[in-house]
This record gives C-alpha cells, sequence and structure tokens, in this order.
C-alpha cells in the first residue's frame, strides 16, 4: 500500500514572512527623510515589477541597485554615489512580521514540509531565514533560476526539485500580483495574506490578514493524514 503524499506550504518571503515595506521604507527614510517615504514606496512598488520583467537574468542585488537609481531619475532625487547600494546593503537586516516563527513552528509540528519561491538572490534568503529562525527544506530563488514571479517558472523548478504532489502543495503569499494570480492560473491552492487589505480580481481560496490563522487554515484545506 503506498503511502498519501507529503502536505507541502510553499511561501513567498518579502511581504509575506520579512516585513518588505518596513524594511524599504526605513532605508528610504535614512535616504530622503520620513515625509517622502509613503510616495517613494508606491513608486518603487511600480519601478521593481519593470526592472525584473525587462531583464529576469539580473540578480536581485542588482534590480534594488537599478530599481532605486530609476526611483531617483524619476522623483528627481539626490542620491550620493557610495549610496547606489544602500538597499541590497539593508536587506539582510529587515525583520520578520512578529508572528511568523510561531505560525511555521505551529505548521512544521502538524506534518507540512515548507519552502520558499522568492525573487530575491541565495546570500538575501539566507539572511532572511535566520532572522524567521524556521528551517526551510527548500529556497527557489529568482537569482539561481533566471526569473521573477509573476512567471510560473518557481513552482515549475520547486515542484521538479521536491517532488512534491501539486494537488498536496498550497503556496501562501503577500503579492497578489506575484503570487496569487499566477497560482489561480495555474490552479494551484493559494492563501493570500493580505496584510495591505487589497481587492482581489479573482478570489484566491483563503484569505488571512496575516498568519496567526494560517496553521488552521492550511489544515482545512489539506487534512493530516490519518
Amino acid at each position: 500500500m503506498s503511502s498519501a503524499p507529503d502536505r507541502w506550504a510553499t511561501f513567498d518571503c518579502y511581504g509575506t514572512l520579512i516585513d518588505w515595506n518596513a524594511g524599504l521604507g526605513r532605508e528610504l527614510e535614512r535616504l530622503f527623510g520620513a515625509d517622502a517615504v509613503p510616495g517613494l514606496l508606491h513608486a518603487y512598488h511600480q519601478l521593481e515589477p519593470e526592472v525584473q520583467r525587462e531583464d529576469p537574468s539580473l540578480s536581485y542585488r542588482d534590480v534594488l541597485n537599478l530599481t532605486l537609481a530609476r526611483l531617483v531619475e524619476r522623483e528627481e532625487l539626490q542620491l550620493p554615489p557610495e549610496e547606489g547600494d544602500a538597499l541590497a546593503r539593508s536587506l539582510p537586516s529587515w525583520p520578520a512580521f512578529p508572528e511568523v516563527r510561531a505560525a511555521l513552528e505551529t505548521i512544521q509540528a502538524s506534518g507540512w514540509r515548507l519552502a520558499i519561491l522568492s525573487n530575491t538572490d541565495r546570500d538575501f534568503i539566507d539572511a532572511s531565514i535566520a532572522h524567521i529562525g524556521v528551517e526551510f527544506e527548500l529556497a527557489i530563488v529568482a537569482g539561481e533560476i533566471g526569473s521573477y514571479k509573476p512567471s510560473p517558472w518557481h513552482w515549475e523548478v520547486f515542484l521538479a526539485r521536491s517532488g512534491a504532489d501539486r494537488e498536496w502543495t498550497v503556496h501562501v503569499a503577500q503579492s497578489y500580483f506575484h503570487d496569487v494570480a499566477p497560482c489561480l492560473g495555474l490552479g494551484l491552492p493559494v492563501v493570500w495574506i493580505n496584510r495591505l487589505g487589497e481587492d482581489a480580481t479573482s478570489p484566491p481560496t483563503r484569505e488571512l490578514h496575516d498568519l496567526h490563522a494560517l496553521p488552521d487554515a492550511l489544515d482545512e484545506l489539506l487534512a493530516p493524514h490519518s
């Protein structure tokens, strides 16, 4: 008698597990002042996907540097040359959301295997996993596969490397554009961590506002094997 497939929970990292807006906002405040941060964050969210789409082969370090340069040019800001890599230098210190570690530990304890699918580089994701304080069995990063979400390639690489059964895999993410929409297109269950109170074009499998209720939501979607 064959055993039941493992349950896999895959996660986006930045915005879902790591407080991307807080980390980025803190660095933009240091560079340009607190009053400028809301507008600059909004502009950055627009510019970064453009950079990723134009050249998916770029490392995320280069994406950060190039997006910052475009932000400075677009907003007519002044940035000293030595600060051109300021975002990349600061990223390893960006904090995890406070509920993340406990939620992930509960999920692991109930038998889920954990992976990260991230638009970033290996050194960045290793630093962020250390902040989170929970081990992941697999991390698929854009800098190594030459592709940025919302391209479906992260999920294809994950399924190939993990041997996971797609029907026993749930993706968890904050970004509707980068993660939820492509999962819906692939027919994969997805839990939207809607931290920003955004509106959905099409409904995700589940919607939460943080990770507090995620362990129960995952077990409801895919019950533990008897």
